[in-house]
């Protein structure tokens, strides 16, 4: 009976996240905000990094890249899901959705990485202050980043691999607002036993070793900023810090909740909830966590505003 309602399929349905006529408008114009905030402020840090000589520093250079990825991310799966709030064609082919699969997975997990990377960034520019330029040299911060894109392919193809292996489904919907792997296994007829112990075991082993590695520099920087004699530069710096590992901590715990647990049909739709924090949410969140809150970032947009201003002032 199983057997005759599977098929292979040429495109799914993406159900999308809710299927009231009502809020339509509402969703819409409600993600139609965050993503222009968020191609604003990703792609205005990267600008404003690329012509502001004071923001070339080994910091400013990996929060670029986390510009970059969280751009990609949104991207990836915003236009496509408010393109299914606003008309009645949900379709997605499965090359477009095994596509936004793998592209997906190698942003966020390149971003998982991304950011135990800067956690270090900040513990050696905190922590040892008059070896941090010699310790995080040009090639360091090149090889930092490159690893991190690495881990994100690597893993992602993986997935995708045995993904593709998957002959049928019993359905083509997805209970989902995009094609990600866990809604995707659980309308698989076939045995995909193996495809849900590697999609545990990679998550698990690339949330343990970065959220080690971002524990262990926060803790040494905490020891760090108490030995601090300023009061005033005390405050400064645990709100920096505080604000940074907030974005941190939703950010792994979204991610320890969807994928780091076993997954079941009742789950899915609390899983679709809690993606949009990292999918959506997050993109936002970041420029203004890293960059608005930065000194060094207000005044090199003062200085750029204002040189802009004063060269298109008319000659006297």
């Amino acid at each position: 009976m199983v057997e005759e309602n599977c098929s292979t399929m040429t495109e799914f349905i993406l159900l999308g996240l809710a299927d009231i006529p009502e809020l339509k408008v509402f969703l819409f114009l409600f993600f139609l905000l965050i993503y222009g905030i968020t191609v604003v402020g990703n792609l205005g840090m990267i600008a404003l990094v690329q012509v502001s000589h004071q923001l070339h520093t080994p910091m400013y250079f990996f929060l670029s890249h986390l510009s970059f990825v969280d751009f990609c991310c949104s991207t990836i799966i915003v236009p496509k899901m408010l393109d299914n709030i606003i008309t009645q064609d949900k379709a997605i082919s499965f090359l477009e959705c095994m596509v936004q699969f793998y592209l997906f997975c190698t942003y966020g997990i390149t971003e998982v990485y991304l950011l135990a990377v800067m956690a270090y960034d900040r513990f050696l520019a905190i922590c040892k202050p008059l070896l941090y330029m010699v310790i995080m040299s040009q090639k360091l911060r090149v090889e930092l980043v490159s690893g991190c894109y690495l881990c994100g392919t690597v893993c992602s193809l993986m997935h995708l691999c045995l993904a593709l292996d998957i002959p049928s489904y019993r359905s083509n919907v997805i209970n989902h607002y995009f094609c990600d792997l866990p809604p995707l296994l659980s309308l698989a007829c076939s045995d995909v036993s193996m495809n849900e112990l590697l999609l545990y075991i990679v998550a698990t082993v690339n949330e343990i070793s970065t959220i080690l590695v971002i524990l262990t520099s926060y803790l040494f920087i905490l020891f760090t900023i108490l030995r601090m004699c300023s009061a005033e530069g005390r405050r400064k710096a645990f709100s920096t810090c505080a604000s940074h590992f907030t974005a941190i901590i939703v950010f792994h715990v979204t991610i320890l909740f969807i994928y780091c647990r076993p997954s079941s049909d009742n789950s899915l739709y609390t899983d679709k909830v809690a993606t949009v924090f990292y999918t959506v949410v997050i993109p936002m969140l970041n420029p203004l966590i890293y960059s608005l809150r930065n000194r060094d970032v207000k005044e090199a947009l003062r200085k750029l505003v204002g040189f802009n201003l004063i060269s298109k002032r008319p000659f006297s």
